[in-house]
């Protein structure tokens, strides 16, 4: 049974997030030869699972703490649910993104009225300037995964995912600071389901951290999944991780590029390259996953259109006249 947390979160949720829908494919069925069914988070509002967290752990804050107002550092798309869930507690909002996210999430998270503070990713820490700024204003850290209400919330989506399909073997999951990991593995707990991991090759920190047993720094890393794109996993998720994630599969890029062209082509999703992570792991190692069928989180579809048509149209080039290539091009 789900954490009592996962299923406090679920009622929270209940009329803000979207239960968004499982996705099939016949072609995905036949190509893995096994039922695949994607979670389509990128339907969630704000465009990614990540409003399941920041509004359940705005709302878990007592009135006085949450009046303060709030702040957090993101790639993109928590800075954006924070903002939404700050608009819907109507309390303000101060995120700190890179000076390089996409120009698509600068823009809707502004447009709920939060206040944009950029940093350089390879000059700045981002967690000094929100502490810094936290200790002027007054508002209270609401972390992107470092942070139990952020993973319970997180976790609705792996409980929704058992609610809607009863005999999954495992479920694959994008893996950043490891909150939606945790959240996911924390709603399958004694289940019977195999929760797997997914991350970029170029940014392996949770790997790397599971493998030695402890957490793992590494240098910032570059990947097209930008929101992957952590020197160390979150504390708190990597010890819930380290208990019941079951494994977790690297993807080289070229890999993630596949992922989206074939999500687009089967599903007609659009998907940022972090929200198709765990689709390319999926199709890079099935044969890593138990038997049965299987779900996988597309976690968000914010993504800049001229860099998606770019990461579409290099892996369509590389796959032109096989419908199935691309997959097949990275199964092993």
């Amino acid at each position: 049974m789900a954490s009592t947390a996962v299923l406090n979160a679920v009622q929270r949720l209940r009329g803000v997030a979207i239960r968004t829908p499982m996705l099939t494919s016949p072609a995905a069925d036949a190509l893995l030869g096994r039922r695949v069914w994607v979670k389509a988070e990128n339907l969630q509002r704000t465009g990614s699972f990540k409003l399941r967290g920041a509004y359940n752990a705005v709302a878990c804050l007592d009135e006085n703490r949450r009046a303060a107002g709030v702040i957090a550092a993101s790639s993109g798309n928590h800075a954006h649910a924070l903002a939404l869930a700050a608009h819907l507690h109507q309390v303000s909002a101060t995120v700190v993104i890179p000076a390089d996210a996409p120009a698509a999430k600068r823009e809707a998270i502004e447009a709920l009225g939060a206040r944009i503070v950029s940093y350089d990713r390879r000059r700045h820490r981002r967690d000094e300037i929100v502490h810094r700024i936290a200790l002027r204003d007054g508002s209270v850290i609401v972390p992107s995964a470092n942070d139990p209400m952020v993973v319970a919330g997180a976790g609705t989506v792996g409980w929704e995912m058992l609610q809607e399909v009863h005999d999954l073997a495992a479920i694959v999951v994008p893996v950043g600071g490891g909150g939606l990991a945790a959240g996911v593995a924390l709603a399958a707990a004694g289940q019977g389901v195999k929760v797997i991991g997914v991350e970029p090759e170029a940014a392996d920190d949770t790997f790397q951290s599971l493998r030695a047993g402890h957490l793992v720094p590494i240098p910032p890393p570059t990947t097209v999944a930008d929101g992957l794109g952590h020197t160390q996993p979150a504390g708190l998720p990597f010890e819930i991780n380290r208990r019941l994630l079951s494994g977790v599969i690297t993807v080289p890029e070229q890999a993630i590029g596949e992922a989206m062209a074939y999500l687009w082509r089967h599903y007609r999703s659009a998907a940022e390259p972090s929200g198709a992570v765990a689709f390319a792991g999926l199709l890079h190692a099935a044969h890593r996953l138990p038997e049965g069928p299987v779900g996988v989180v597309f976690s968000g579809g914010n993504v800049d259109w001229p860099a998606y048509r770019s990461l579409l149209d290099i892996a369509l080039e590389r796959t032109e006249g096989n419908s199935d290539a691309t997959a097949a091009s990275v199964l092993r």
